[in-house]
């Protein structure tokens, strides 16, 4: 059709997931495959086609058999420059999920799919992380790596098509249902010696039934903790540990005619751990607040331990009515994070053992609850393609509904975890020190549903010019509807240069455990214990604090773009974008005495001290640039594959529009720290430039990544004269070598970050997470080295 098929073919069998190429379905019209399935397009036919926007089609089959990462979040990090997920430490249950999201906005603000179907989000919402602070997102490392076919990005919005969530574009993840059986190991560590990783992965695809196939993936992944924490500092600061084991089932049966039933089950159990602040010891102002002589001399760091479960299930079928294609499929997703506290105490119960003539201790450990979030969705569509409709071209009709249930609990800690046992201002400090256990009064069961309608239209109005509409209506019971649109097409100016746009508006529903979120503590104000609460969306505290209702967040997007292939052997894209967010949902800073003394009475009356919310308030804009470039040469029986991939952003907030009885405190409501997370929590550019070199039996791959700067708050804000966090620029660089010993095995070996690059270092007394430096653009741990066995059987 054009000449990008050879190429964008090639390229993807030398790199199979080693650089994030913006191709079209044509390259899936080269495979064996009978029928194509590209994120964006309903279209019937299986015929090639160019998409309209953009879209990155990730093969993972070579990340998985060789590269350096073990997971799919830091995979996709080091390969698609859209995309950003940042390895948290110091920042409580942020620290055990690592959060991902596209074009710099919020992890919320990103659908992800599986095979298709919507994929749930966890059950945490980050809260104390700079990154996402306040937004939920998904697990992707809850899906193994050789489970997956490959990964499709959506950069564009796409709400009137998939529905909440596709405001910064789509990831949908593809899993295998291949023949045949593969396995592999891997081992790697810092250079420093720790953050060890095991990694054993096997899938296996059968045959099952009359022509039907069934894909079972089982991975084991033990990553180790990592320290980086000064020489004499009793923080612990790097990786958390993390054991993952976890089971997928994917496959197909045919039915009748051409039906086929299809589904998906996946399994994962987490047992994760991080390292929360210090404790001083004898001597220090912790005895007998948050310590105990008896227990933790020397000091202590509690640790933050996490039992995650998550589940995954889809059963669908297809088949035929008439010239229809049909769809009817029912998607399960399920995650529970439920808190483990360590080496810890709760000082209360320890002084009051004091006080009672006992050495002064408490347990060491205390189940602090947790939550839980569970999400059926019921989708019924259908699709034609008329052929003949514009003359040669054609128009692809698709319509369809969803029903979708969603229930947020939230389930109460062990009293030890909570309990202030020697009396309010005594001396120890109520609940499990690290992070005091959820109260009675924050458990919730909440549920809510949705309905949703949709029309897509796809048009082949001449040979060389597409288009496409899609219109959307969704309901739901807690705050109303919401309708969206799109436009979208592409015109062949020339056979070697395709010009693209879109505009489309969208939204995200508030999730629910930003609307029912609750969790409260006591702390010290002015000397006098207080209640200090995050406080659910609907409480007594918000409705005296005059916080409305939450509502969906609303977007406009737009873009513009180009593809150029002048040879068979270079190939270009570049699309600029644009997406204006209104009444996004953002955590309030703290409203207290201190600088809202009239709410501050109010807030007594309910006995809270300090109070915190959800609350839609900031309007933002975010503008940006994708551009893809890629080689590809021979020398006589060697290959070159060279590839640039890029992204620069920027986002803004333009407006910050509190509620009427909040008027005059937009800094505490926003303050400037908070909006820095906003608009830099990911780095404002990010390249990679990678090279693939195949020598006989020998491959050597090399990636340069170049991560822009950051900028971001402190605590003490520039109004007290402190200046801002600046990171500077940094460029890292990942390497490589693959020896295949035969046909069925390949030995892989290599380093990641093997220049050991570190962000700019920060005062630590002003950083999130009282360090020298953040969780920003590459992490903090330095260079690691990796080794790998892929075998085929």
């Amino acid at each position: 059709m054009f000449k990008t098929k050879k190429l964008n073919k090639a390229v993807l069998l030398a790199l199979y997931g080693t650089g994030a190429l913006t191709i079209a379905s044509d390259v899936y019209a080269q495979s064996d495959m009978q029928s194509v399935s590209i994120v964006g397009s309903r279209r019937a036919t299986s015929s090639a086609t160019d998409t309209v926007v953009p879209v990155d089609v990730i093969p993972l089959s070579k990340a998985g058999e060789q590269g350096g990462q073990f997971d799919l979040a830091q995979t996709l990090t080091y390969i698609s420059p859209s995309f950003n997920s940042t390895r948290q430490t110091g920042s409580d249950g942020a620290d055990l999920v690592d959060s991902a999201a596209l074009r710099g906005l919020g992890s919320d603000q990103t659908l992800v799919l599986v095979n298709g179907k919507r994929r749930h989000t966890t059950a945490l919402v980050n809260l104390f992380g700079a990154r996402n602070r306040g937004n939920t997102g998904t697990d992707m490392n809850a899906i193994p790596m050789l489970a997956i076919k490959d990964v499709q990005i959506l950069r564009d919005g796409a709400a009137a098509q998939y529905g909440s969530d596709a405001i910064a574009g789509v990831m949908d993840i593809g899993l295998k249902k291949s023949k045949g059986c593969e396995a592999v190991t891997g081992y790697s560590q810092y250079s420093k010696g720790d953050g060890k990783n095991y990694l054993a992965s096997a899938y296996c695809g059968f045959e099952i039934g009359n022509g039907g196939v069934l894909g079972v993936t089982g991975e084991y992944l033990d990553r180790g903790r990592s320290n980086r924490a000064d020489a004499g500092s009793l923080r612990t600061i790097g990786d958390s540990k993390t054991e993952n084991q976890t089971i997928y089932l994917n496959g197909e049966l045919p039915t009748v005619g051409t039906g086929r039933l299809y589904f998906t089950a996946g399994a994962q159990s987490r047992d994760a751990s991080s390292g929360a602040w210090a404790r001083g010891g004898v001597g220090s102002d912790d005895i007998p607040s948050r310590n105990s002589a008896a227990m933790y001399p020397n000091g202590f760091v509690p640790f933050i331990n996490a039992q995650i479960d998550d589940r995954y299930a889809i059963l669908g079928h297809r088949n035929q009515l008439g010239e229809w294609n049909m769809d009817l499929s029912q998607t399960y997703g399920y995650n529970k994070m439920i808190y483990d506290i360590s080496n810890t105490l709760n000082a209360s119960i320890a002084n009051q053992d004091l006080l009672n003539g006992g050495k002064g201790v408490s347990a060491s450990h205390f189940n602090a609850g947790g939550f839980a979030f569970e999400q059926l969705t019921t989708n019924l569509d259908f699709n034609r393609y008329f052929d003949g409709v514009f003359g040669a071209g054609g128009l692809n009709v698709a319509f369809g509904g969803e029903y979708r249930h969603e229930n947020y609990k939230i389930y109460a800690g062990e009293a030890g975890s909570y309990i202030d046992a020697d009396g309010v201002g005594i001396g120890g400090n109520a609940g499990s020190q690290g992070f005091p256990g959820f109260q009675p009064a924050d458990q919730v069961n909440a549920n809510r549903h949705s309905i949703a309608a949709y029309i897509d239209l796809e048009a082949d109005l001449t040979p060389t010019i597409k288009a496409q509409t899609a219109l959307r209506y969704e309901k739901y019971s807690d705050f109303g509807s919401t309708t969206t649109g799109k436009l979208a097409g592409s015109w062949r100016v020339a056979p070697t240069v395709l010009l693209r746009g879109s505009a489309s508006t969208g939204f995200r529903a508030p999730s629910l455990q930003q609307m029912y979120f609750s969790s409260t503590f006591t702390d010290f104000i002015g000397g006098v214990p207080t209640d200090v609460v995050l406080a659910p969306n609907n409480s007594a505290v918000t409705n005296l604090a005059g916080i409305p209702k939450l509502k969906e967040e609303k977007s406009t997007s737009f873009t513009l773009g180009a593809t150029w292939t002048p040879t068979q052997a270079v190939s270009v894209t570049a699309d600029l974008y644009q997406i204006k967010i209104k009444d996004r949902i953002v955590l309030s800073g703290r409203f207290d005495d201190s600088n809202y003394p009239d709410l501050a009475a109010k807030l007594a009356t309910l006995g809270v001290g300090q109070a915190q919310f959800f609350v839609n308030s900031v309007d933002t804009k975010t503008q940006g640039l994708d551009l893809t470039a890629s080689h590809k040469t021979s020398f006589g029986a060697d290959k070159l594959t060279t590839f640039l991939a890029m992204n620069v952003s920027k986002t803004e907030v333009t407006g910050i529009h509190a509620p009427a009885s909040l008027k005059g405190y937009e800094d505490v409501l926003l303050s400037e720290k908070e909006r820095l997370y906003i608009e830099q929590g990911a780095p404002r550019s990010k390249a990679t430039l990678g090279f693939d070199y195949t020598h006989s039996a020998w491959e050597t791959d090399l990636k340069i990544i170049h991560f822009g700067p950051q900028t971001l708050g402190t605590y003490s804000g520039t109004a007290a004269g402190v200046p801002n966090q600046h990171y500077e620029s940094k460029t890292s660089a990942d390497l490589s070598f693959t020896y295949t010993i035969n046909k069925n095995m390949k030995f892989t070996f290599g380093g990641n970050n093997i220049f050991n690059v570190k962000p700019t270092v920060q005062n630590p007394d002003e950083t999130d997470n009282g360090f020298k430096y953040e969780s920003v653009q590459f992490g903090l741990n330095g260079a690691s080295y990796f080794g790998r066995l892929y075998v085929k059987f």
